[in-house]
């Protein structure tokens, strides 16, 4: 991948501002099912050691899992992980307490869960066109790169083995993983239309750096085809098609999210407006709340105010993602 492209994923990256919280670790034994749905958070799931069942009733979808494998869900996906493979079994299996971490003991299951927040405004413009949920397999030639990771997640487990006392390093471990899975979600492809769809097509993601570099330069419509060589036309309907929104809009969700960067560290509304390309206070905000539903002083207020609920509210309903499978 171009070295431009990385630098954009990288960036991307950063302003997703990830929190990881670590809901439970520890093992279970017998008949029992986990799951971390139900309170409209992502959430995440790591096999520590034994096997399970990932049951997604609502989608009628099973998937066998084993140590190392890693379940990501961006949305709140009902699920629920049981050792058995018969779903009706698996639903009526009780809701057991984790016991201590002991990977001697036979036919236990070790897991880490928790849930993911992400607490930059605007998420949404990075998240929208994500699958629900990715399943990511020790047995796949791809991902290479977080089977240390796990390893290191595996040992720290071990130091602190009592599911009340996890060792903080696992949910930073947690979001390394999830990084990787994101960036190579961006990699190969499997993101369909947004901000990430973007740096697939390198005539775009040089428009991205572009003005990520310069956002208050006067981006028209010709001006981002001129930089693409492209015309007018067979830009407008090649990015329109790759983005899911015109270029117009894509520019506006860039500067606002730049924006709320600005407005976060405390530059002024008159400053940060300039800085994205609006020399009228008034026309920023109104451009700020077509795409964020709030005024920029809002965020001032409350910066976290826009953080949530925003994906919902402003995509509805997504397309379910198929588990990543072994190459």
């Amino acid at each position: 991948m171009p070295h431009r492209q990385d630098r954009l994923i990288q960036w991307l990256l950063n302003s997703l501002e990830l929190q990881t919280t670590l809901f439970h670790m520890g093992q279970y034994c017998g008949s029992w099912q986990a799951s971390t749905s139900g309170l409209a958070r992502a959430g995440f799931h790591v096999l520590l050691h034994g096997d399970c069942w990932l049951h997604l009733p609502q989608r009628g979808h099973r998937q066998a899992l084993q140590a190392g494998d890693a379940v990501f869900f961006l949305r709140d996906v009902p699920h629920l992980l049981s050792p058995h493979a018969d779903a009706t079994v698996a639903v009526q299996a009780p809701k057991v307490p984790m016991a201590t971490l002991d990977t001697c003991v036979p036919c236990s299951t070790a897991l880490a869960c928790g849930f993911f927040e992400f607490r930059a405004p605007l998420n949404h413009l990075f998240l929208s066109s994500f699958p629900d949920y990715v399943i990511v397999s020790h047995q796949s030639e791809t991902l290479q790169e977080i089977k240390p990771l796990f390893d290191l997640m595996l040992a720290e487990a071990q130091r602190s083995p009592h599911p009340d006392a996890p060792s903080p390093l696992v949910t930073r471990l947690v979001d390394l993983m999830f990084f990787y899975v994101v960036r190579h979600l961006c990699r190969q492809q499997e993101v369909s239309a947004g901000l990430w769809a973007v740096l697939a097509r390198p005539e775009f993601a040089q428009l991205l750096e572009a003005i990520v570099r310069q956002p208050e330069h006067d981006w028209t419509v010709e001006a981002m085809a001129d930089l693409t060589c492209m015309s007018r036309t067979r830009f407008f309907k090649r990015f329109s098609e790759t983005v899911g929104t015109s270029p117009s809009h894509f520019l506006a969700q860039i500067r606002m999210k730049l924006a709320t960067q600005h407005i976060a560290q405390g530059m002024p509304l008159s400053r940060a407006a300039q800085s994205v390309g609006y020399q009228s206070e008034a026309a920023f905000s109104r451009a700020f709340k077509k795409i964020t539903g709030h005024l920029p002083g809002s965020l001032r207020r409350n910066p976290r105010v826009m953080a949530k609920g925003t994906l919902e509210q402003e995509n509805g309903t997504f397309a379910h993602c198929p588990p990543m499978q072994p190459s």
